[in-house]
Order: structure tokens, then C-alpha cells, then sequence
């Protein structure tokens, strides 16, 4: 059985992250997607609210599993009997970063692969970030995220200015 890891913040899930997802379904026999917290960046979601998100969104792929990363990605590989940890590129700088972490990963745990998915055509531009910075000013972020999200995205961004009064 081949079983990988997919780990990522997806604060928020974008269309992006799912086209991976799918992908890497279709040539493992099961995909577990870690939801991590990025200490760099301030999260919008809660790692539970994201971990929601996320088995909604691939709740039509029986061999998609979603669970939330405390730790390192490559010890819950490991300790989960995954042979592969999947990595997305959108371009050149993504591929200098992500070989220092494979790097950090085959130290870590040498029997374990990194396997890059490149992000489709379409989706190569898009980040959580960028998704993020539209929503705050209003723009369209239609072909960005998921219906389910953009109404997540609303719920929370309604919830801040309400507090916020």
C-alpha cells in the first residue's frame, strides 16, 4: 500500500491545494492531509476549522484522510506508514525552498520520498496569501476557492468586523 502525506497550512484551502489533493489520490492508495501551523504567518482559521474544511471539500475521495499535524511532518510519516511526503510547485522559488525541506525530511526520516506535484496551469499563481489579501479588500475570489469557502471566508471576515464594534 502506497500512503502519503500532504502537509500545508491551507489557511485557507484554496482550488489550488484541492487540485493537488485529487491528484495525488489518483496515484496513491491513501492521502492524508496534514493541516500544520505556520509560525511565520498568523492564521486565520483555527487548525480545527481548517481540518473542517478540508473533509468537507474531499469527503468524494475514499482514500483522503485529513488530520491535524502537532509535531514534525516527517516523524507523522513515519509513525503512520506513509513512504511519501507530497510537496506542490508553483514556480522556481517554491522549488529552491522545498528541496532544503526534503532535505530536512530525508534526514529526518531517510525512507521516505518527497514527490512534487507542479500546481496546474491555472492555479500556478495562487496562494492562501493571496486569497487572503482579495477577500480583505473585496475582490472576486471566485476561481480561487471552493463556494464552501468563499462563504467561510465571508462568515469569518463578518465575525472580525462584528467583534471589532
Amino acid at each position: 500500500m502506497i500512503k502519503a502525506v500532504f502537509p500545508g497550512s491551507f489557511d485557507p484551502v484554496t482550488l489550488g491545494h484541492l487540485d493537488i489533493i485529487e491528484r495525488a489520490a489518483k496515484i496513491t492508495d491513501m492521502i492524508i492531509v496534514l493541516v500544520c501551523e505556520n509560525s511565520v504567518k498568523q492564521s486565520l482559521f483555527t487548525l480545527g476549522e481548517r481540518a473542517e474544511h478540508l473533509r468537507y471539500l474531499t469527503n468524494h475521495l475514499p482514500n483522503a484522510n485529513v488530520d491535524i499535524l502537532d509535531g514534525l511532518a516527517a516523524e507523522y510519516a513515519r509513525n503512520h506508514g506513509a513512504r511519501m511526503i507530497i510537496r506542490s510547485l508553483r514556480c522556481g522559488g517554491d522549488f529552491d525552498y522545498e528541496t532544503q525541506v526534503a532535505g530536512a525530511y530525508k534526514k529526518l526520516s531517510p525512507e521516505l520520498e518527497t514527490v512534487y506535484l507542479s500546481a496546474s496551469p491555472e492555479y500556478s499563481y495562487l496562494s492562501s496569501t493571496v486569497v487572503r489579501e482579495f477577500i480583505k479588500h473585496g475582490a472576486n475570489i471566485d476561481e480561487m476557492v471552493h463556494n464552501y469557502i468563499k462563504i467561510k471566508l465571508i462568515e469569518k471576515q463578518r465575525g472580525s468586523v462584528d467583534h471589532g464594534s
